[in-house]
């Protein structure tokens, strides 16, 4: 990372204060939310006892995140809007989703969606499931760990490592004392400097800009940069609207209703209406908040247009522009003293955000659906392993946000990295809730020619990643559910109940 020429403006004592307070007052926050807690259900459920709202503004900080501050309007600074293609899917998979999922959570005392296909086919099965999550939910949230370290490598010339060991110790110490209760109420308070920073930007770039809105669209539109609808269907880029209102919907049910990084919110509520609730108000919000920051996108691009870019963008090792740091240039050389702290403290936010909700839907998944704690009887004791596993998944995120540090687009490899296994598991828990019991195998087998298949696609860079979670959950149905309905089930024994 080339060092930051001295003619571009730095943070000055009042921004470092600014975000001095916050590191602060958020770990203490954190810390002081996690007492009282008693034994693993605390940890990871809050006790079903968090409020709607408090889970839907932490379920929009986690999916929202650094990936949306930073590389959403690196995706409008090159391209244009056709990712509101994909928003407009995702939208509606969260409406679907409230009606057709969250009543199945309170049926049982489950911690994650896991445990639904371990009722219907067997514990090997749930391991088999949390197996997949873990090992696609480590590398989807090690490259969003990865994008909290632009800021810092602009600011300070911190190297890649000492960057995202910062935040993901920060992240830690606050998620290892309070779990899933620190984390959603710090992530409600982080969504919304995410957002005041991004109103903020939003109506700041045009007042930079000659001839102000008017102008600057006007600028954009005969670029091409406001176009968004495309009704070619493909399965390779760019984005169309069938990949959003098919690829992107059935993406959403893995996302909000399978990946235990918001299902685990979900199962936080007090009842299946809050759970509704929480996904209805994101279904909402979603839309307004990613045109929000695509737009800061097609602004910063009309201002380059008339303006150099005072620190040179890297490159990785393919020689190919990393253009996630835009954004964060921008903010660093063009923003005013004071407000140029508030809004790295959005970042700060949304990288965090993401960094405690990793490590807490991690440690659940491994300490309850792979039955580490099954011989465990104290809860005392409980609590304590499952406190241990969450410093176990910070220093193997570490490790995955390194070795992802050579993406040209930090959005597009995250989410391709997610979509290898989520249709295995969307498929899994489709079937145990179709099914309802059968052997173990079938699903097992499914879900594995399932993941080996995505791999194989993802390797061939001919499909985008919204169709990898339809394409993986047909894979997996395709294989399991003709084994299912050719196992003969087990005969009814007269006198017994079923």
């Amino acid at each position: 990372m080339q060092a930051i020429e001295s003619s571009v403006p730095s943070l000055v004592g009042i921004d470092w204060f600014i975000i001095a307070s916050y590191f602060f007052i958020l770990i203490g926050f954190g810390i002081w939310l996690g007492r009282g807690q008693r034994d693993a259900r605390d940890y990871f459920l809050g006790g079903r006892d968090l409020p709607w709202w408090g889970v839907a503004l932490s379920i929009l900080a986690t999916e929202t995140s650094a990936l949306t501050f930073i590389g959403v309007p690196a995706m409008a600074y090159a391209g244009d809007l056709g990712f509101m293609q994909i928003v407009l899917g995702y939208a509606v998979g969260r409406v679907l989703l409230a009606f057709l999922m969250v009543q199945y959570y309170f049926k049982n005392e489950i911690y994650s969606p896991y445990a639904l296909i371990g009722l219907a086919f067997g514990p090997s099965a749930q391991k088999i499931g949390a197996l997949f999550f873990l090992v696609a939910g480590t590398l989807g949230a090690g490259v969003r760990v990865y994008v909290t370290c632009i800021p810092l490598q602009l600011l300070l010339g911190w190297s890649v490592s000492t960057s995202i060991l910062f935040f993901v110790v920060l992240s830690l110490v606050y998620t290892w004392f309070g779990g899933i209760k620190s984390v959603v109420w710090t992530d409600s308070i982080q969504f919304v400097l995410l957002f005041i920073g991004g109103v903020f930007v939003f109506f700041y770039i045009p007042s930079l800009i000659e001839g102000g809105w008017s102008a600057a669209f006007d600028q954009a539109y005969e670029a091409g940069k406001l176009s968004w609808l495309n009704f070619d269907f493909s399965f390779a880029e760019p984005y169309n609207f069938w990949m959003g209102i098919i690829g992107a919907v059935v993406f959403v049910f893995f996302t909000h209703g399978i990946d235990q990084l918001v299902a685990q919110r979900v199962l936080a509520c007090r009842s299946v209406d809050d759970g509704r609730k929480a996904l209805l108000f994101c279904g909402v919000s979603i839309l307004p908040m990613m045109l929000l920051f695509l737009v800061v996108g097609v602004m910063l691009w009309v201002y380059y247009q008339s303006a150099s870019i005072p620190i040179e963008i890297p490159q990785n090792s393919m020689g190919k522009n990393q253009i996630d740091y835009i954004f964060p240039i921008f903010m660093l050389a063009e923003t005013p003293v004071g407000i140029r702290g508030l809004l790295f403290v959005g970042i700060f936010a949304a990288a965090m955000s993401s960094v405690s909700s990793a490590l807490s839907a991690l440690a659940s998944v491994s300490i309850m659906d792979l039955g580490l704690l099954g011989k465990i009887q104290d809860e005392s004791a409980k609590l304590k392993w499952s406190r241990h596993a969450t410093l176990f998944w910070g220093v193997v995120l570490i490790i995955v946000a390194y070795l992802t540090r050579e993406e040209e687009s930090v959005m597009d490899a995250a989410f391709s990295l997610v979509g290898l296994t989520s249709g295995a598991l969307l498929g899994g828990v489709v079937l145990s809730l179709l099914i309802k019991r059968g052997p173990a195998w079938p699903v097992v087998l499914g879900m594995i020619t399932s993941l080996f298949g995505m791999i194989w696609i993802n390797s061939l860079e001919l499909v985008h990643w919204p169709w990898y979670t339809l394409i993986g959950f047909c894979l997996m149905l395709i294989v399991a559910l003709p084994l299912l309905r050719l196992v003969k089930r087990p005969p009814k024994v007269r006198g017994l109940t079923q």
